[in-house]
């Protein structure tokens, strides 16, 4: 199944759910607007990816996947980064080592409702400080991933859905799910028009 690109619908329903799993409240990790969009390259050639997954089964797997299909994109070095605590903010020093060392980061896979809320935000985050990300939720936990957006004042955040679940993914079914997601990541890390060429726009 080919991944989705969520618009924005919010109940107060959503805001509420997202009032009560919300990890990042209260915590501060960069001094930037929160719905700041990070300026986008007009390719994937070259460029650094990030590869941030969150522990959960078969998420690193699926990203792994993803991360070579970038690559026979024209995409450059894969960076492979572990957020242990799935549900926590990012740490300072992990986003600083992501902005160090990455050009643009993919996050997954959000397949639970505090590790899906907790993934857009640190898309949002990382998004502040500059660094163009495309996160990856499952369909089951779509209204937390908005309500998470819309409470950290992003409500047009476009993060990507993919069928859930995934933790009972064979090997052939993880490449294809990497095969479904990577256009439509790769259209979220880099201008639209020019992601599937890999020429400049």
């Amino acid at each position: 199944m080919a991944s989705v690109r969520v618009g924005v619908s919010y109940t107060e329903v959503e805001i509420m759910v997202a009032a009560i799993i919300d990890p990042t409240r209260g915590r501060v990790s960069v001094a930037a607007s929160p719905h700041a969009e990070a300026v986008r390259r007009g390719s994937l050639g070259g460029l650094r990816v990030g590869l941030l997954g969150n522990t959960k089964r078969n998420a690193e797997q699926i990203l792994d996947a993803v991360g070579a299909c970038l690559q026979r994109r024209g995409a450059g070095q894969l960076v492979r980064r572990t957020k242990r605590q799935f549900a926590m903010p990012l740490p300072d020093d992990l986003v600083e080592e992501l902005v160090r060392e990455c050009d643009v980061v993919v996050i997954g896979v959000g397949d639970c409702g505090s590790c899906s809320a907790s993934a857009v935000a640190d898309g949002i985050a990382l998004e502040a400080v500059g660094i163009p990300t495309a996160v990856v939720c499952t369909t089951e936990f779509a209204t937390t991933s908005r309500a998470m957006a819309q409470l950290k004042g992003a409500n047009d955040f476009p993060f990507l859905l993919t069928e859930h679940p995934i933790s009972n993914l064979t090997a052939a079914q993880i490449s294809a799910r990497g095969e479904d997601l990577a256009d439509d990541v790769a259209n979220r890390l880099v201008t639209a028009d020019s992601a599937l060429t890999g020429t400049p726009a």
